[in-house]
This record gives structure tokens, sequence and C-alpha cells, in this order.
């Protein structure tokens, strides 16, 4: 990790062996928490729009299809929002790039409630999406560059979770304000509370220590960071960047180079899948639920539940994935998601409702874990200098999956009501237990 010389001096400092393999400072575990946080609030924006719809729709007397656009900008926006700002944060950093997001889908939400017609809340909500798919890989990638190997696929599983919990927390505010305060007051209190995080995360984030190990120019940020994770850097001449040393640039080519291309494509598959099978739940769960004759605050509580079972699901695959490798139960829970979605044709929406909550509560807990896996499986795919590239295309990728969700879905529930929209649900994760199998650099156990 380091040389010594005649005059006590340590020539060079190995960052990335230090954090890989030092122990998980209160520093760290800040950081955690900080990330996790942002996810919540990510998750909380994301989804409001799924639970304002029948209630703007019961407003304004327009029909479920006017809202497809509205649902489709703001995923265009998680798109551009995701590959933009990966290849942003390799070059300038995570910090200020995950702060911008913040802001950005937290004053966009809140505009919302000014919107007087569908085309207006389609064109904010294209802002918002812009911020929401930024800050997801910014915090992926900030978690994998401070957290022990040991205790990497634990951490970003369960800070991605906290997605599908900013999900069911929107489900329980939505639960109280909307029939009491409205649609706008909901996305008023959406956007407000972003926005004041951002002020917490200028003054408590720090950048990532392995992106400083890249900057010749910030050595002494990276010094007082170091030192800050309690590692003797005092008289460090320079620091290093383990094996990848000083690795090229973040750029999407780079994805397909040093024999990255097969597994590249087949994580994309699994990515554009997968959320094409999420964002049909998040955009148009409670709307199929209303339509098969449940009540508005009933039908939220589907998409509640959904989000619920995933907290759940997402431990359980991580410590499944420490103790087997990542192949075999990301696989597994794929196979369940696609199982228990196709189940639940079988069950009576109006006349065995609870069963079928329970369901949905299972439905999500495999789908949910299965997408917060991904994140940790990129994380192990690609190298510091292209990470959050890797990351930001893959999610990229996914959210055309989730864009297209915005039509299909609402199509589905229109031309075959639940049976159609479960096979919507389930059909997508048979292809993804094949892309999954199909990956050849998954890791081992941890």
């Amino acid at each position: 990790m380091s040389i010594s010389t005649a005059a006590g001096t340590r020539a060079d400092f190995d960052v990335v062996r230090a954090i890989d393999e030092g122990q998980f400072t209160p520093l760290q575990k800040l950081i955690y928490v900080l990330t996790a946080l942002a996810i919540v609030l990510d998750g909380f924006d994301g989804q409001m729009i799924g639970y304002a719809i029948p209630a703007i729709m019961k407003e304004w007397g327009v029909p479920r299809a006017a809202f497809s656009i509205a649902v489709a900008c703001g995923l265009v926006g998680m798109a551009v929002g995701s590959l933009v700002a990966g290849v942003i944060a390799d070059r300038i950093g995570r910090k200020p790039v995950l702060i911008g997001s913040v802001v950005l889908f937290g004053t966009s939400t809140a505009m919302i409630a000014t919107a007087s017609d569908v085309t207006a809340i389609a064109s904010i909500r294209f802002f918002a999406g812009l911020g929401i798919g930024a800050a997801l890989p910014a915090c992926t990638t900030l978690l994998a560059e401070f957290t022990p190997v040991r205790a990497r696929t634990m951490a970003i599983t369960t800070a991605i979770v906290c997605y599908p919990l900013g999900g069911m927390l929107a489900g329980l505010v939505a639960g109280k304000l909307l029939p009491v305060e409205g649609w706008r007051t909901f996305f008023l209190v959406g956007g407000a509370i972003p926005v004041a995080y951002a002020l917490v995360l200028i003054f408590l984030m720090k950048e990532s220590p392995k992106y400083l190990a890249r900057q010749a120019a910030r050595k002494e940020d990276l010094r007082a960071l170091m030192s800050g994770m309690r590692h003797d850097v005092a008289h460090v001449v320079e620091f290093t960047g383990g094996s990848e040393g000083e690795a090229r640039r973040g750029s999407v080519g780079e994805l397909m180079k040093d024999g990255r291309s097969r597994d590249s494509l087949w994580l994309w598959a699994a990515f554009f899948m997968t959320q094409l099978s999420l964002y049909s739940a998040f955009s148009w769960l409670p709307t199929m639920l209303t339509t098969e004759g449940l009540s508005p605050a009933l039908a939220g509580m589907g998409l509640t539940a959904y989000n619920f079972g995933g907290v759940f699901g997402a431990v359980l695959c991580a410590l499944a994935m420490n103790r087997f490798g990542s192949r075999w139960p990301m696989v597994a829970w794929a196979a369940m998601s696609a199982i228990s979605a196709l189940a639940l044709k079988a069950v009576s929406v109006a006349s065995d409702t609870q069963l079928f909550m329970l369901g949905l509560g299972v439905h999500g807990l495999f789908i949910t874990a299965l997408q917060c896996a991904l994140y940790t499986l990129c994380a192990h795919l690609y190298p510091t200098s292209i990470r959050v590239t890797g990351t930001a295309v893959a999610l990229s990728i996914g959210r055309t999956g989730a864009i297209l969700s915005s039509f299909v879905g609402a199509a589905m529930i229109t031309a075959g009501g639940a049976d159609a929209y479960l096979n919507l649900l389930g059909g997508s994760m048979i292809v993804t237990v094949l892309a999954l199998a199909l990956i050849r650099n998954h890791f081992a156990r941890r």
C-alpha cells in the first residue's frame, strides 16, 4: 500500500486498497446515511405521479390515456438524466452531480402544483425526471467507492431499497393529503423537502476518495478525507488508484472494451425488462386497481404493499448474494418475480382484495430486490474510472423500458384489464431470467 523512505515519509498510498480492505468508519457510515436519504426522496418524487393520476383524472375529467404522455415525459427525463449525469460525474465528481440532481427534481416537482393541464404536467415532469434519473447513479457510485468490499453488497442494496421505501412513504402521504388538501399540496410538499435536503448535502456530503485519487490538483482534499476515515496519510507523497491506476476518463465506448461487451449487453437487457415491469407498477398499478372497482384510497395501498414487500426482499437478496455470489440469487429472484405476477391472474381483485394485495407485496418483494441487486452488479462489472458511466448507461437503457411502460401499461389495462396487465409484469421478467443467467462476470461470495 505504501513505501517508507529514510526520511520517514511514505512515497505512495493505494486509496482503492485502503478503502476496499479497511474499516467501515463513522465518516463512511455518514455517507451511507446521506445517500440513502437522497434515494428515499428520489423514490418519493419519482412515484408521486402514480398516486396523483386518479385524483387529477377525477378533477379535470380527462381519460386515463391522456396521462401516458405525462408519465412518458418524466421517464424520458430520467433516461436522459441518468446518461448525462453519469458522464459528467466521472469527469467533475459525484458530489456536485448529486446535489444538482436533488435541487432539480425538488424544484420541478413543486412546480407541478402550478400546472393547469396535462401538457404542463408533462413538460415539468420531464425536468423532474432529469434530476430523479441523475441521482441514482451518483448515489450508488458514492456508496461503492466509500464502502469496504465486505460490506458493499449490503450497503448498496439496502440503500437502493430506499427508492421503494420512498415510494411507500409517498403512498402514506398521498393517503393523508390527497383527500383533504388535494394533489397540488401533495406536489408542493414533495418538492420542498428535497430542496431543503440539498443544503444538508452541501455541508455534509464528501467527494468520492477514489475519484479524488485521479485528480492530481486535489491531493490535499484527498489527504483530509482519508484522515477523516482514520488513515495515517500525513506524510504520504503520492496517492494512487490501485490497479486501475490513471484509468481513462468515463466514456460510453469504454463499456464495450476489455471483454465487457457481452456482459454489458445482457446487463442492459436485464435493466430494460426489469424497469418495464417496475414502472408499469409505479405508474399504473393504482389506476389498474381503480379500473377493477377499488376505491382510490385502497388502490393506492396496492402500490404501497408492492413497495413494502420490496424493502424486505432486498435485504434477503443481499444476504443471499453475500453467501452464494450474485448469479443464482439474482436468477432465482427474477424467476420468482415472473411466477408471482402470473399467479395473481388466478386471484380476483374485487372479491379477494386482501389476497391480491398480499400477492402484490410478494411480487414487489422479488422484483424490487432484483432492481437493487442490479446496481450492485453494475458496481462490480465496471472499474472506478467508468463506474458512474456504466451504471448510468445501464439505468438509461432501463429507462427506455420504463418509457415503454407509460404507453404499454395503459394500453394493457384498457385492452384486457388485470389479466393483460399481469401478463406484462410477469412476461418481462421471464426475459430477465435469461439475461442474468448469461452474464459471465458475476461476483463470487463475499
